[in-house]
């Protein structure tokens, strides 16, 4: 936006400033041309009154003496001519008037001589420019009226005005430039204030889509519009926070206050236990303290979700490749009691020497304390759950093309119909096979909030020929 917002002004500033000097720089031009023309003008009346003069071969001569001076000083050619066209005195440039000059020239010398013979006087010449005409034709009558008896023709060089328009072009370029130069940074300026509380904005609704909670609009300034809204929203994201706030502090508090009571709960039921007739009675108390047991897990799973959708844990650098080497050999044990196979088998710890220089093949990620080992905690617990026995699971971490880094969790096991991937990462989530496993239904919603409160994210994909493939993806430092 700021760029399209630069980009009209510029134009608008350049078209202003284009509309501004061309006039002026075409009004000196044509001053410049008008102050030559009363200049030579005035010298070809001499010279006209010399010739009207001329009676003997001294006026002639006096006559020709004085074009000749002034042919050289100006480098011009003049002729006198009388009027049947006759060269009556001529000094300059051979062919400038008369025989061997181009079309354009003969055509402006025939046109001004022959006003000059009708009595009339050159009025108006060619607008000098920095690319030309290179040389003028001026014209002025011998004698008045009935009386012409000739006419005196100069071809006048305008090297000097062009170089006189050149220059004052040249100034009335700079000072445009100068001027533009000015307004852009000027309108630079005004794009800044104008769109500086728009970004804050930007930045502040970026941070409450991240889950950062604390996240305002701090700019103070722009238009007095911009400010309205900045101080509406920072009213609204308040509320809004506070909203979740007390909605994640009353799951927090509710999950904990109903552990005691359950707890209470659990240990009177294991406690009437003995005094259970065996029989049916017998199996629905079993059944009931598994349900107790499931509850309290569910609580646990509740608690676990506010404490990370609060975001109040700063995101740190870690090692992803030593985390999944050391959740890898703590569940080994936990796999081989299931009678599972849990692979690549993790690499023995590194002597002193590769310490100090930290694991072999390190991975370094930026997220919450701990997530990718939380992460991978659930992933295998619930891989731990719905692989049947005899199956295998496979743990890898590599970095990606674009440098985030990926734990990838893979499975044989009988997985889930692709209409159904989708859904493994909702709360309270179970496909219809799998209802009766024991679990609340939490373990991979909290892994997949874990990921996004990180900057990265958690797939469930199916695996070939069959089981799952859950992938943690979280950013490099």
């Amino acid at each position: 936006m700021r760029r399209r917002l630069l980009a009209v002004l510029l134009v608008l500033m350049g078209a202003a400033t284009l509309l501004l000097c061309l006039p002026l720089a075409d009004a000196y031009a044509r001053g410049r041309t008008e102050h030559m023309l009363l200049q030579r003008r005035s010298e070809a009346v001499r010279f006209a009154d010399l010739a009207e003069r001329m009676r003997t071969g001294a006026d002639r001569c006096e006559l020709s003496a004085e074009i000749g001076r002034y042919a050289q000083l100006y480098g011009a050619t003049v002729a006198v001519v009388d009027t049947s066209g006759r060269t009556v005195a001529r000094a300059g440039t051979t062919g400038s008037l008369g025989e061997g000059a181009g079309p354009e020239s003969s055509g402006a010398v025939a046109e001004a001589r022959g006003r000059a013979l009708t009595g009339r006087s050159t009025d108006r010449l060619p607008t000098i420019r920095p690319w030309g005409p290179g040389s003028v034709v001026l014209a002025e009558p011998v004698g008045r009226d009935e009386r012409v008896s000739g006419a005196v023709l100069m071809a006048l060089p305008t090297g000097a005005a062009r170089r006189d328009v050149t220059a004052r072009w040249s100034l009335i370029g700079a000072g445009a430039l100068a001027a533009f130069a000015a307004a852009a940074l000027v309108a630079a300026g005004i794009a800044r204030w104008l769109l500086r509380p728009v970004r804050d904005l930007d930045r502040a609704v970026e941070g409450l889509t991240a889950g950062s909670l604390q996240a305002r609009a701090v700019s103070d300034t722009g238009p007095p519009e911009l400010r309205h809204l900045r101080r509406h929203f920072n009213i609204m994201a308040q509320a809004v926070a506070d909203s979740l706030v007390r909605q994640r502090d009353f799951v927090a508090d509710a999950s904990h206050q109903l552990r005691n009571p359950l707890a209470t709960l659990v240990l009177q039921m294991e406690n009437v236990e003995p005094y259970v007739a065996p029989g049916p009675g017998l199996a629905e108390h079993g059944r009931a303290l598994d349900e107790a047991a499931r509850l309290e897990e569910l609580l646990d799973g509740l608690l676990a979700l506010a404490r990370v959708e609060s975001g109040t844990a700063e995101l740190r650098d870690q090692d992803a490749a030593r985390a999944v080497q050391d959740r890898m050999a703590a569940w080994s044990p936990v796999f081989h009691d299931a009678g599972l196979r849990l692979g690549p088998e993790p690499e023995p710890e590194p002597g002193p020497k590769a310490a100090a220089h930290g694991p072999s093949g390190s991975l370094l990620v930026r997220a919450l304390p701990d997530a990718v080992g939380r992460v991978l905690d659930a992933l295998l617990d619930n891989a731990v759950k719905f692989v049947p026995p005899g199956g295998s699971v496979e743990v890898s971490v590599s970095r990606a093309a674009d440098g985030d880094v990926v734990v990838r969790v893979g499975d044989d096991g009988p997985g889930v119909p692709d209409d159904q991937l989708p859904l493994l990462l909702r709360r309270f989530a179970r496909s219809p096979e799998h209802q009766n496993v024991r679990g609340s239904g939490l373990g991979l919603a909290i892994a997949e909030e874990i990921a996004r409160s990180s900057g990265g994210g958690l797939r469930a994909t199916g695996n070939t020929p069959h089981g799952l493939v859950l992938e943690l993806r979280l950013p490099a430092p």
